[in-house]
């Protein structure tokens, strides 16, 4: 179907006159999508009113994205050393889910709390939304040509400028995997996965959360697997490859957990064994 998949001559977008800068527009489309899925989610469910998924998401977001860029400059600080300056150039590239999602959600939490909305029934509720959010938010690195994967001659394979090839150290005209493409439909389908999930099992509030970082970590152990730009590596393993298998424990000891607890009254009817 295709010779290649074609990058963005530019990192930014004209709309009616105006320029915006290609990677923010996506992350803000993000959010805006993540925010109306959230409140539809939240009115079906008749948890709250309307204005307590934008309330949260003024709070979170905002604190989220702090969150998001402390996490890369945290992780990437050797980039950053002489010209700390480039710490608040957010729109050039350089969030880190984990920081984000991390700290974003405990700030939600709280504001939740504040407005009387169940905590586990708020991160059911917002689950779907944060995999939509990131689906439209990875499009921003296609915008930037970065974090493409290792080379290959695919039909879908990414062309990049010469100028990016040359500095990730591999010959003109290579191709790349389009790793912001693959998490993009992946996010897509945890998203969709979700929804359906939610409306044929009613799982317990809190579990479709669980199963959102569960599915989440495993797409992006995956996508780390392919990628080829510098991060700090351990045991053969990327950062966000441990920090993937981090979160996906805890995911999973969550929903075990909450299994068990779940079927505790039931097993009890069953006499004991003498």
């Amino acid at each position: 179907m295709f010779a290649s998949l074609p990058s963005p001559s530019a990192g930014s977008l004209e709309i009616f006159s105006l320029r915006f800068n290609a990677y923010g527009l996506m992350i803000a489309l993000g959010v805006v999508a993540a925010v109306w899925l959230f409140k539809k989610r939240l009115l079906e469910r008749g948890l709250g009113h309307p204005d307590d998924a934008s309330t949260i998401a003024m709070v979170a977001v905002p604190i989220g994205i702090v969150g998001a860029r402390a996490y890369h400059v945290i992780t990437d600080w050797e980039r950053f050393q002489g010209r700390w300056f480039d710490v608040v150039k957010i729109w050039e590239g350089g969030l880190g889910i984990w920081g984000g999602i991390t700290v974003g959600v405990i700030s939600g939490v709280f504001v939740a709390r504040k407005r009387g909305l169940a905590v586990a029934s708020g991160l059911t509720c917002v689950a779907p939304g944060l995999a939509l959010a990131q689906s439209i938010g990875r499009w921003g690195n296609w915008f930037n040509q970065e974090l493409f994967g290792k080379p290959t001659t695919l039909p879908w394979a990414l062309q990049i400028s010469a100028e990016k090839v040359k500095s990730a150290g591999f010959e003109a005209g290579t191709t790349f995997h389009p790793t912001f493409l693959y998490e993009s439909l992946g996010c897509l389908f945890i998203c969709v996965a979700l929804i359906k999930i939610e409306r044929r099992w009613r799982p317990r509030d809190g579990r479709l959360f669980a199963m959102y970082v569960a599915g989440y970590t495993v797409l992006r152990f995956f996508v780390e697997s392919l990628r080829v730009d510098t991060a700090k590596h351990f045991g053969g393993l990327r950062l966000n490859q441990w920090t993937s298998i981090g979160f996906f424990t805890l995911a999973v000891a969550y929903l075990t957990i909450d299994r068990v607890v779940e079927l505790k009254p039931w097993l009890k009817k069953f006499p004991k064994k003498q």
